[in-house]
Parts: structure tokens; C-alpha cells; sequence
């Protein structure tokens, strides 16, 4: 849910005036590649991440390694705190573009009013992915190995 807010915002913008064919190309798969990754972080709290399901080929029903789970979601918090603080750093209290250029004036957080409101309404929650994902990862690290220390059941 920390994902979405920002993908509701984008694509209207990614269809209006001025835009070209590669920018929309760009902004859908964007926004359709967060939603996917953001959706794999659900298999840190579901069975389908300890166990493959029966429709996986090769796979079914065999156990995910906590390595094949964690490493991706460790990398991606990791990622993810590098590219949002970079892009803070440099759009935000800079007021430049990732490029280095000025912000133009029609930039989401210079237009000012609704406007900007809707723009940080939408991408605040976008901030919590991060920390979500680690503390996710983390949990699940915990609760597998507690799982694989734990005496059978007779």
C-alpha cells in the first residue's frame, strides 16, 4: 500500500499534454515494476515465501531458502534508501532535477496549492517502503530461523 499512492499519481501524468510516446512507455512501466516488486515484499509474511506454491513448475511445494528470500528484500531495502535519499538530496533541498538542472517551474512541488498537497499526499507513503522492507526482511529472517532451530513436534 506504500507503493500505490505514487503509481495513482503518476500515471495520469504520464498521458498528458506534451509527453511523447517513450515518456508514457516509461512512467506505465515504472509504475507497473513498482507495484510488482512492491508486491513480492508480500511473500516476507505469506506462505506462498516460505514454501513454493504448486502452479511453480520445478519448484512446487519445495521450501524457499531464507537466503533466496532475504538477499533480494536486504538488497532492495538497501537500494531503495540510496535512491531515495539521493533523489531527496538532489530534488528536494537542492531544487535540482537527478540531472542537476533547476526544477522547473511546473515541477510537482513548485506548483504550489493542490497541487503540490496531492503530489507529497501521494509520495509520502512512498517514504515508508524502505523502512517497511527492512523491517519485513528482518522479521522474516528471524521467524525462519526460529522455524528451523525449532524440536519437531511429536
Amino acid at each position: 500500500m506504500t507503493v500505490l499512492p505514487s503509481s495513482i499519481w503518476r500515471l495520469p501524468a504520464a498521458f498528458g499534454d506534451g509527453r511523447g510516446l517513450g515518456q508514457r512507455a516509461y512512467v506505465v512501466f515504472l509504475s507497473v515494476l513498482s507495484e510488482v516488486f512492491a508486491f513480492t515484499a508480500i511473500g516476507l509474511i505469506a506462505r506462498w515465501g516460505e514454501v513454493f506454491p504448486r502452479w511453480i513448475p520445478f519448484l512446487r511445494s519445495r521450501r524457499v531458502s531464507r537466503r533466496a528470500a532475504v538477499l533480494p528484500a536486504t538488497i532492495g531495502a538497501a537500494g531503495l534508501t540510496l535512491l531515495f535519499t539521493l533523489l531527496f538530496i538532489a530534488s528536494e533541498i537542492r531544487g535540482t532535477t537527478i540531472r542537476g538542472d533547476d526544477l522547473p517551474a511546473d515541477y510537482p512541488s513548485q506548483a504550489g496549492g493542490w497541487e503540490a498537497a496531492w503530489f507529497y499526499f501521494c509520495y509520502a507513503p512512498l517514504t515508508l517502503w524502505r523502512p517497511l522492507l527492512g523491517v519485513l526482511t528482518v522479521a522474516y529472517w528471524k521467524r525462519r530461523s526460529a522455524a528451523g532451530r525449532a524440536p519437531a513436534a511429536a
